[in-house]
């Protein structure tokens, strides 16, 4: 038995009968045919097409579970021992399904629609209306425009983060004073901040920061009068609240380089400079890439600080897409077109991370992966 490894671990294909395999496909399809027809069923139901008793889409989560169940069952019908292995993952997977791809499927069919919540006439199918909407509001193109400053601003932060990072590495005094001080604004939520610097601050008349300002000779200092201050603004307190956030992974990165590497390149007489440039932001690349890829993924979520402060003003100056589909349901009630705007954005976004992954792959591994 010590010639042929551990058996005890080994699963053997089972003898599966072609009766058995036929009755397992059968459950599959059978109960996935099930629950297309309830789908399509009740989704001619909610837009008029046919009539049925039912109120709700209880009876679609009942052909899902019912589906999740002959699932599982066909698996062990199927493939016998292998096949329970996947019951671990399989639900975990239906879940996923149930959360994600559902919502995705039912947000789909609110987005070709006209369905505002003041309105008595409820939801109707309007085809590409929503789109052609889209297409030809200046407000929204607006806000992805203010979306490409914001996300451009990550580099500024991404420098101040480094920067702050040598320094809190380095054998200062204070230093463990200093890394609690610097990561306090991460501990605050954007709301909190905007309320207490936003709205508390920068307060025109009683503000201490506009005193300041007004002791420095600037008249009548409004931080959110003019459009260009105003989006200036708006990102330096973005920029406050997530700076540490970026900090505390760089600076973990920096902890994590051995020691011998810098100590060989002082050795072989290169400069603090170069130290930096040719070894240690080198060796910091993939934390650094992880830290602004994270950071985008909250920058692309801003909302909080700009619906509390400036509610997308002066004139839409500050608004991002989030907050500007925020208004969108909120204000307008446009459920439909809200939904459609933030199906866009959901594609965009995972177009734009998905092309700047390629691109920083295809940059690190010829240079610093395979030279």
């Amino acid at each position: 038995m010590a010639g042929h490894g551990d058996l005890l671990h080994v699963v053997t294909a089972d003898e599966i009968s072609e009766r058995r395999r036929t009755f397992g496909r059968l459950l599959v399809w059978g109960s996935l045919g099930l629950m297309v027809m309830t789908f399509a069923a009740l989704g001619l139901a909610q837009s008029g097409v046919i009539e049925l008793d039912f109120k709700d889409w209880r009876p679609a989560l009942y052909a899902y579970l019912f589906w999740a169940t002959c699932l599982g069952i066909a698996q062990v019908v199927l493939h016998g021992e292998q096949g329970k292995r996947s019951l671990f993952i399989l639900p975990a997977t239906l879940f996923v399904v149930a959360m994600v791809i559902f919502p995705l499927i039912f947000a789909l069919g609110i987005a070709f629609s006209n369905w505002n919540l003041s309105s008595l006439e409820g939801r109707s199918f309007n085809g590409f209306d929503n789109l052609r909407q889209m297409w030809g509001d200046p407000f929204y193109w607006n806000a992805l425009k203010n979306m490409l400053y914001y996300t451009a601003a990550i580099l500024v932060e991404y420098a101040i983060a480094f920067g702050l990072a040598l320094i809190l590495a380095s054998n200062i005094r204070g230093r463990r004073f200093f890394r609690v001080a610097f990561l306090l604004p991460l501990m605050l939520s954007p709301v909190a901040v905007s309320w207490m610097i936003g709205k508390s601050m920068m307060e025109t008349r009683f503000g201490p920061i506009a005193r300041f300002a007004r002791w420095l000779g600037w008249d009548r200092p409004s931080f959110f009068g003019d459009p260009e201050i105003a989006r200036a603004t708006i990102m330096m307190m973005d920029a406050w609240t997530y700076i540490p956030f970026m900090l505390i992974m760089i600076l973990a990165g920096l902890q994590a380089i051995p020691r011998e590497i810098q100590e060989a390149s002082r050795v072989d007489g290169a400069s603090a400079w170069r130290g930096f440039w040719e070894v240690t932001f080198p060796l910091m690349l993939p934390v650094s890439i992880t830290a602004i890829l994270i950071r985008v993924i909250f920058k692309l979520k801003l909302a909080d600080i700009i619906i509390n402060v400036t509610s997308g003003g002066p004139g839409g100056a500050t608004d991002s897409v989030t907050s500007f589909i925020f208004r969108e349901y909120r204000d307008r009630s446009n459920v439909g077109y809200g939904t459609l705007l933030a199906i866009v954005y959901l594609v965009l976004i995972v177009v734009a991370i998905t092309a700047f992954m390629k691109l920083v792959n295809r940059w690190m591994n010829p240079k610093y992966l395979h030279g």
